[in-house]
């Protein structure tokens, strides 16, 4: 009687430690996500975002003062702006991810 009692608890521990949720990743912030961690590239297509639109996506992520805002052959919105004290390239594609260099 001992025996089978010992394996069932043996089953439910292991069962307990499988189960337990994974710790979560810790998310990047904004700031840290305007340098490139956002989009390692821009995919190219068919963009319907407007010029304002992808300044407030800008803004959004922490840049500012948005300028030289173009929307290229490819369908990616192209400019540059200010971020933590410097000037970056920026862009955004037709899926709204962003990347700055």
């Amino acid at each position: 009687m001992r025996a089978p009692l010992l394996l069932l608890l043996a089953v439910l521990a292991s069962t307990a430690v499988r189960a337990a949720p994974e710790p979560e990743a810790p998310t990047a912030t904004p700031a840290e996500k305007a340098h490139g961690a956002v989009a390692g590239r821009l995919e190219p297509g068919a963009n319907s975002f407007t010029a304002a639109q992808v300044r407030a996506r800008f803004a959004e992520m922490g840049f500012a003062d948005v300028a030289d805002l173009q929307l290229d052959g490819q369908g990616i919105w192209r400019g540059r702006a200010e971020h933590a004290g410097r000037t970056l390239s920026v862009g955004m594609d037709f899926r709204g991810n962003v990347a700055a260099e």
